[in-house]
């Protein structure tokens, strides 16, 4: 048998996980994109989770948060909150309904600006984790 190194706490994803997904669902119930709307609810949760989680890693990585950060709230609240599948489903809907363009446009939309508020998130915090140790060490 292969060791496979240390496994996340299940409990901990499992549980950011069904908040995640409780909150990624009750964004999409109140603010639903009807056909043929572009799923900017959809694109909303991705983008805003991609900021989040390129903020965690960055956190979790120069602030020595504890162990149980990242499985609670990277890969469970917030892998839970964003959302690939009804990113896809979104986009088969909208071809089904005569709008594929509309489809692919939110695909694009979704992964080339989730990158980019990913990229954004780690700097932002990274700017903040800066200044707080500059204005540490003048102290």
């Amino acid at each position: 048998m292969h060791d496979v190194g240390p496994q996340p706490p299940l409990l901990l994803v499992a549980a950011g996980g069904a908040v995640g997904t409780l909150a990624r669902w009750g964004l999409g119930v109140a603010l639903p994109s009807g056909p043929p709307g572009f799923p900017w609810t959809t694109l909303g949760v991705n983008l805003g989770g991609a900021l989040l989680l390129g903020g965690l890693v960055v956190a979790v990585a120069r602030a020595g948060l504890p162990a149980w950060v990242r499985p609670l709230f990277g890969t469970g609240l917030l892998g839970g909150f964003t959302t690939f599948s009804t990113l896809t489903v979104d986009a088969a809907r909208l071809t089904r309904e005569g709008h594929p363009g509309v489809g692919v446009a939110a695909v694009l939309a979704s992964v080339a600006l989730g990158l980019a508020a990913a990229l954004a998130g780690m700097a932002l915090v990274a700017r903040v984790a800066a200044r707080a140790g500059a204005a540490a060490a003048r102290e």
